[in-house]
């Protein structure tokens, strides 16, 4: 299971444009082909949504005299559509260029997924989920103002507007993805960490909220009995003291290790700290070993050269 961060479309001081994302999600091809040349046969992809669905709400806000605003389930799935034909396109011309497509895989596809998150969770009183572009202060203050957005600082730089993250409870449709998946087929599914809903006698509703990629891609591995979680983002290596000029690099910890690093603060939420949750709780249910490390990296990260590797005691 390979969970692709925001970068993997857009980088922090770029603007977004159309060439940024297809030159940037053919770094994530790369990786796809690196994993399939390490001997990987079966893959699942999934990818954050943080940038877009932030800027799908702001064209929407900006347009509404033109036309009304959807929810942000809705522009959720957006992203998985928009984010999750990228990255098919990506994959599957660069599994052509090597001469694997139809050889030592069916093919790529997308699936707009869902994932169940629990109306109580604590989480819709407390956003921590990074969404959007980067503001200055001065900026979020007139936003925070105008608008009733909740915004914070983020620790890799600038102020962006914070939602709602509930914890994943389960992948709605994982046995779909995992027939695909033992079909040849790789998967590209929970987008930016799934679209959320929630149970009501029964019944499905969306709820107002972005669930963390990293948390989800952990439920949907374990869900499909993965072996191997890599989350691949714009940091080479988990840190201790991030930020700060004792900032160390991680690169090995035990699972028992990083809960220790976790209870001392030293990942931040809504950056870090969901990677390494989402590592130790893979490996608590059953997993093998997860890497953390710097997309532009992967192959290293993939052949465990580079990036921090998470394991069992």
């Amino acid at each position: 299971m390979i969970a692709f961060g925001g970068n993997a479309f857009q980088r922090k001081g770029e603007k977004g444009t159309v060439e940024n994302y297809w030159k940037n999600a053919r770094q994530a091809a790369k990786a796809v082909v690196e994993a399939i040349n390490l001997g990987f046969r079966k893959i699942v992809l999934t990818h954050g949504n943080g940038p877009q669905v932030g800027v799908l709400l702001e064209w929407m806000e900006k347009g509404e005299d033109v036309a009304p605003p959807m929810s942000m389930d809705i522009a959720g799935a957006m992203t998985q559509g928009w984010l999750g034909y990228i990255l098919v396109q990506t994959i599957h011309n660069e599994l052509a260029r090597h001469g694997l497509l139809g050889n030592k895989v069916k093919g790529v596809v997308a699936i707009v997924n869902r994932v169940l998150v629990d109306k109580s969770d604590p989480a819709f009183s407390n956003p921590t989920k990074y969404i959007g572009r980067y503001y200055t202060a001065e900026e979020a203050a007139k936003l925070m103002k105008e608008k009733g957005w909740e915004m914070r600082p983020d620790p890799r730089g600038g102020w962006r507007r914070v939602v709602p993250s509930p914890d994943p409870i389960d992948n709605i449709e994982k046995e779909a993805i995992k027939t695909l998946v033992e079909n040849g087929w790789i998967v590209v599914a929970s987008g930016g960490g799934g679209i959320p809903v929630v149970a009501n006698d029964g019944m499905l509703e969306s709820v107002e909220a972005v669930i963390d990629k990293d948390l989800a891609a952990e439920k949907l591995a374990t869900a499909l009995g993965v072996g191997i979680l890599v989350i691949l983002t714009d940091v080479d290596y988990v840190y201790l003291n991030y930020g700060t000029p004792q900032a160390k690099p991680i690169h090995r910890m035990t699972v028992t290790e990083a809960k220790k690093y976790l209870a001392e603060g030293h990942f931040k939420p809504g950056s870090m700290e969901p990677k390494v949750k989402a590592a130790i709780r893979f490996i608590d249910n059953g997993g093998l070993e997860a890497r953390i490390g710097h997309l532009d990296k992967a192959a290293d990260v993939l052949k465990g050269v580079s990036g921090t590797i998470i394991t069992r005691d």
